[in-house]
């Protein structure tokens, strides 16, 4: 017989096990279990659901809200609540358990006053960005069942790095910007907090502590020329080498060609590590860095649906 109940300790091998049959696309560790889930300072217990059929698990959904701000200065999104994953093993599919688990998940979310509850956009511990319909067909509809709309669509890309080579009018490009005065070089660990600051400020608190956790200056080219304009890094989440971003540009200055430069700049730094591939998880298809990663040779592996449920 199923039951459904909190996470205990002992459940995290089975758990794993079972996440890897269920979501054979995506598959886990148990060190990405355990350290991003587990030792997440905003994890609860009672928020991990977990169906249970004897001593396997056969199901599970992961609800947290922040305990501790994201980032300095940032508060705790006390109306926002998120399930950043949910699964069934496929033999105990087509019962209602995957609703149930979703609906308890999402009942402690709303019995502590989330008001909002976001599938996948959890950061920093965010599995996919969203929803994969083709993928996981059964989930989408699920989701849409319950309450949940799309908020928006981003896509991930992928670009081969084999044979990868800057084609002449980037260095031309990169010629006309140092004339203007700009930089192009990997940050003095003077310069951190100040790429910490502007990444944080200019785009995502999450994207400030993902360089803060970085620690490699090497993976990171920044543009410059009064103070910092743009970055772009790779091996900063999960520290896969091949993981490209994340990569942003002073808005006030797109158009001037900085974003192809620090994206160039920093897929030759890849190629020189031998890397065969870049690729990201999390763009807009539409949106000027999705245009700017087409014309550099990037093409979209999956589609995926934020999705949120209001009360």
């Amino acid at each position: 017989m199923v039951t459904v109940r909190p996470f205990r300790s002992g459940d995290e091998t089975s758990l794993v096990n079972a996440w890897n049959r269920s979501m054979s696309a995506d598959p886990t560790t148990s060190a990405w279990f355990r350290d991003c889930v587990l030792l997440d300072p905003n994890f609860d217990p009672e928020g991990l659901r977990v169906a249970v059929d004897g001593d396997d698990v056969v199901g599970c959904a992961y609800a947290v809200r922040r305990l501790i701000p994201l980032a300095p200065g940032t508060d705790l999104e006390p109306d926002v609540g998120w399930i950043p994953f949910f699964f069934v093993v496929p033999e105990h599919r087509g019962g209602g358990l995957g609703r149930r688990l979703v609906g308890e998940a999402v009942a402690f979310l709303e019995g502590l006053g989330r008001t909002k509850v976001d599938f996948s956009s959890y950061t920093p511990n965010y599995v996919l960005p969203g929803a994969d319909a083709e993928l996981y067909p059964g989930g989408y509809r699920l989701l849409g069942e319950l309450g949940f709309q799309t908020l928006y669509s981003p896509v991930a890309m992928d670009r081969t790095l084999v044979g990868y080579q800057a084609l002449p009018e980037v260095h031309e490009l990169i010629g006309e910007r140092e004339r203007e005065g700009y930089v192009f070089r990997s940050p003095a660990v003077g310069e951190l907090p100040e790429l910490i600051r502007f990444a944080a400020d200019a785009f995502n608190p999450d994207w400030g502590e993902a360089i803060r956790r970085h620690r490699d200056p090497e993976r990171i080219v920044i543009a410059k020329k009064d103070h910092i304009v743009g970055f772009a890094l790779y091996a900063a989440y999960r520290g896969i080498p091949e993981r490209f971003g994340p990569f942003g540009v002073d808005p006030g200055l797109r158009g001037t060609g900085l974003g192809k430069i620090l994206l160039h700049l920093t897929m030759t730094r890849m190629r020189a590590e031998g890397l065969h591939s870049s690729w990201f998880l999390w763009t807009g298809e539409t949106s000027p860095a999705g245009h700017l990663y087409t014309k550099a040779g990037y093409e979209i592996t999956r589609r995926f649906h934020v999705m949120r449920r209001s009360a």
